[in-house]
């Protein structure tokens, strides 16, 4: 649509690539332009990390705060007990209190490195942290069915896409669930009272969930409230954004370390590189045109760029550096590379030997013995920059005397050493 914002927020969103919907693109835009505005994304606690799937929203609320607003990362202590089914062809595995709580630690970590949560509250763009249990923990069944539930047509919430596709392909969606979405826009409405909230963003299949939300505060409060989703992104080869053959690129260092995200990046493909530079970075759109422009050997300078600059948002510039130096050591030089993640095993868990395919897949460069035998058979996998031939080959504790180096492919590479 061609519309040409009056707030720092809306212009830098929709040069950037941000947007994909708005319930009301001028009446928000207003809104943004008059003073400080509160924004929230919910995040459901449903693993011990966030990946880099999340990290478009992530970056979304960066800019809402840095162009001065207030953004609030909502934990979904609440809504997690329930699971959101939007466009999942199954029910979401229930997670105990103490899982929830530790994931929700787990996530926070991530969130400092974007938000400032400083400690003076009266600065207005100060980001909020908040858990939906607060008010959903203490609700009453019935009073909540009585005064939240009749502005609710299930026939509308039938026609919804996420809820729709489920059906069609005739698979279960429990009550429990179909009750989700009406917890997720009592959300709204409670973040309205509270705090004043005015916007909710999300990714494209939380539209149903975001209108939803809308209604309801509208019904019930009769208040003047906005959605706003980004695109769900595909890399240029058709894969979703933020898996790899090894699996989700966790944003935690205790699950992915600093390197192998750093070369998440620097493999991105020449095709995507403009646009993850300004989606990802904070490079001017110009610069990010520049380097995306780039054809043949010189795209590989912007990928590294990429690489740095996204890696030194999350893990700090110190770690982004290191990483280059690993990936320079590695592939320019042949080294080991200090900074390559590293399997450490205990004799006892070598035994009398440890196939070669096993320790592809507990490095981390396999998902499944499967995808490492496979890797091996296509020539793929390397032992010390030496081909690999035999995925029965075992490693004994003797081969292990000094620590050793698997490679799979030209550029993921990583250690097994003896503990």
């Amino acid at each position: 649509m061609t519309y040409h914002p009056k707030s720092d927020f809306m212009a830098t969103i929709m040069e950037r690539g941000f947007l994909a919907d708005c319930t009301d693109y001028q009446g928000l835009d207003e809104a943004l332009s008059k003073g400080m505005v509160t924004a929230y994304i919910g995040y459901d606690a449903t693993a011990q990390s966030l990946h880099v799937g999340h990290l478009l929203n992530i970056m979304l609320l960066r800019w809402f705060q840095k162009t001065g607003h207030r953004p609030v990362t909502l934990m979904g202590g609440g809504t997690t007990k329930v699971g959101d089914p939007s466009f999942r062809a199954d029910e979401r595995p229930l997670l105990t209190p103490d899982r929830i709580d530790a994931n929700i630690a787990g996530m926070q970590a991530v969130f400092a490195q974007y938000l400032d949560y400083g400690a003076d509250a009266a600065r207005g763009t100060t980001a909020l942290m908040l858990n939906n249990a607060e008010w959903l923990d203490g609700l009453n069944y019935l009073d909540f069915l009585r005064d939240i539930g009749r502005h609710f047509s299930v026939n509308r919430m039938l026609s919804f896409e996420s809820v729709k596709s489920r059906l069609d392909r005739e698979q279960s969606l429990s009550f429990l669930e179909f009750n989700y979405m009406i917890l997720q826009a009592y959300d709204f409405l409670e973040l309205n009272r509270r705090y004043g909230c005015l916007l909710q963003m999300g990714g494209s299949d939380q539209w149903g969930n975001i209108v939803n939300g809308i209604d309801l505060t509208r019904r019930v409060l009769d208040r003047e409230i906005y959605g706003l989703t980004t695109p769900l992104l595909t890399t240029s080869d058709g894969r979703k954004m933020g898996k790899s053959a090894g699996g989700a690129i966790w944003l935690n260092s205790e699950m992915l370390s600093p390197y192998e995200f750093w070369q998440f990046w620097r493999n991105t493909t020449d095709a995507d590189t403009g646009r993850f530079l300004k989606l990802y970075t904070e490079l001017p759109v110009e610069e990010c045109d520049r380097l995306g422009a780039l054809g043949g050997s010189e795209i590989n300078a912007a990928k590294i760029i990429l690489a740095n600059e996204v890696t030194g948002l999350l893990h700090g510039p110190e770690a982004a550096e290191a990483a280059e130096a690993t990936a320079r050591e590695v592939f320019e030089k042949g080294g080991a590379g200090s900074e390559l993640p590293t399997l450490t095993l205990t004799a006892q868990d070598i035994g009398e030997g440890i196939s070669v395919a096993q320790l592809i897949v507990r490095s981390g460069l396999a998902g499944s013995g499967k995808e490492a035998k496979r890797l091996i058979a296509d020539n793929g996998a390397r032992l010390d920059d030496a081909p690999l031939t035999d995925a029965g080959r075992m490693i004994t504790t003797t081969d292990l005397a000094s620590p050793i180096k698997l490679s799979a492919g030209k550029k993921r590479h990583a250690m097994v050493e003896l503990g």
